[in-house]
């Protein structure tokens, strides 16, 4: 075997345990780690205090609900949209807490950016537990489970969940969160 064989080999064999193998996470990452779950917490406490003074209707669905997840995103529009964010979805009764991502992508004629949070209330362990272990994918029939009306509908569950925006200006029931997936985040659980 030539030395460059030879080298190739050990290369390949260190770059195989370095994968099999990575390096603890440092304490300054599970910091970070620490402080993005706090951040979130204090999100999801600032969002449901907002969406309960905006709908007491909501807050009586909340009083039913197994469960809630809450989001902070931000969205860019420069003809192409993209955002993205993170949250937490939690089981009432026990709260366990599963920290979560978004993102988002389509189209728009538009210009600007938009920061907001998305309130989901869950009916029951099914549909949490969909939303959790499954991730969930807002596509171009999300305002159906948004509600069809304006911010005075009547807001109810709807396939298990009922979804709700709030922005700087307040809550809106018909929001657009099409294009949009949530899923379970690696690096904070």
């Amino acid at each position: 075997m030539t030395r460059t064989l030879r080298m190739l080999h050990v290369a390949m064999i260190l770059i195989a345990l370095t994968a099999a193998f990575p390096p603890p996470a440092s304490a300054s990452d599970e910091t970070k780690s620490a402080e993005k779950r706090a951040k979130i917490q204090q999100n999801t406490k600032e969002a449901l205090a907002g969406l309960f003074k905006e709908s007491p209707k909501a807050k009586e669905l909340y009083g039913k609900a197994y469960g809630y997840a809450v989001f902070s995103n931000t969205k860019v529009s420069l003809g192409l949209t993209g955002g993205g964010g993170s949250g937490e979805a939690v089981v009432k009764g026990t709260g366990a807490k599963t920290y979560m991502r978004m993102g988002t992508a389509g189209l728009n004629l538009g210009l600007g950016a938009q920061k907001y949070k998305v309130v989901f209330l869950f009916e029951d362990s099914i549909s949490f537990k969909s939303f959790v272990d499954k991730g969930w994918q807002a596509e171009g029939g999300a305002n159906a489970v948004a509600g069809t009306a304006g911010a005075n509908a009547d807001p109810s569950f709807r396939q298990g969940m009922a979804v709700f925006t709030l922005t700087d200006g307040g809550l809106m029931l018909q929001a657009d969160i099409s294009g949009t997936k949530y899923w379970k985040s690696d690096d904070l659980n």
